[in-house]
């Protein structure tokens, strides 16, 4: 009897182990996620993980949750940065938006009111009057908010973004960038549940690789 439980543990394992395997090869570079064309050098023991974004999507609007409930239990060798999209002038605005309250400390805070309000309120907020109107109603001090709209700081984080935006190719939006080499949107992924899964994949593909990395530098070393 303990022969047979052994023999069926050591069977279970091989499934799960062969499980693991193919759920792993599940995810193909060109079908669920493809390599950037010029990768960018990712310094240091962290993953770097990009959202691109915009305000007025609803198919980032849609994400949103999964993501948030992502990052909750995101791993901790992860650095998880939001980029706003800016494709066309209201969403170089919204950029400008986004910036300025990050910037004033609130950013967080406002996040998911800011895609409520365009897509329950069903206001676009296509001037910084309205923008102003809207976090104002959030307490933030309306001469403070333009201030940070105007201001240097926020200016060259919205050139950057766009740098960014152009550096990966980007035709839609949400897409997530994972250590600089990869880029999955929804539509290759197929669902926003199978976006947060390759993204895990990627991660766990990237964690490895620095590992062995990590252990090449101190063989050499000893």
């Amino acid at each position: 009897m303990q022969y047979m439980l052994k023999k069926a543990f050591l069977v279970f394992s091989i499934l799960l182990i062969f499980g693991g395997m193919v759920n792993a090869e599940s995810y193909e570079e060109g079908k669920h996620y493809k390599l950037v064309d010029q990768a960018r050098t990712i310094d240091g023991d962290k993953v770097e993980v990009l959202e691109f974004f915009w305000y007025g999507c609803p198919h980032c609007y849609s994400f949103e949750p999964k993501l948030s409930e992502w990052k909750k239990n995101k791993p901790g060798n992860v650095e998880f940065v939001r980029i706003p999209a800016t494709f066309q002038p209201l969403w170089v605005l919204h950029a400008r938006a986004y910036y300025a309250l990050q910037m004033l400390g609130v950013g967080e805070d406002i996040h998911l009111k800011f895609f409520s309000e365009i897509h329950n309120s069903k206001n676009y907020m296509k001037t910084l009057d309205a923008l102003t109107a809207f976090v104002q109603q959030q307490g933030v001090d309306k001469s403070e908010f333009i201030d940070a709209m105007n201001s240097f700081t926020v200016e060259t984080q919205v050139r950057k973004a766009t740098k960014l935006v152009t550096d990966y190719n980007l035709n839609g939006v949400p897409a997530v960038a994972v250590n600089g080499k990869y880029l999955i949107s929804a539509s290759m992924a197929g669902s926003y549940d199978n976006m947060i899964k390759i993204m895990n994949y990627l991660i766990d593909k990237e964690t490895a690789k620095a590992a062995r990395g990590n252990d090449k530098a101190a063989e050499k070393k000893s």
